[in-house]
């Protein structure tokens, strides 16, 4: 029992699958991050356009 805790303690199979796992969630988590601020932006822009084509259209009448 002894010997198969200490193989257990120093096989590193499946670390390499940890440490991809925790670089996919931080890419993940940055992706969403930088979407989430560009879509904000792009709401902000629209807004903006439609704004002052209203005023152009208001002041032609």
């Amino acid at each position: 029992m002894k010997e198969f805790l200490i193989r257990f303690i120093r096989d590193e199979q499946g670390q390499d699958l940890v440490e991809y796992a925790l670089i996919v969630a931080a890419v993940g988590l940055a992706l969403i991050t930088t979407v989430n601020t560009l879509s904000q932006a792009v709401v902000s822009l629209y807004s903006s356009i439609t704004q002052g084509l209203a005023s152009i259209g208001a002041g032609g009448v």
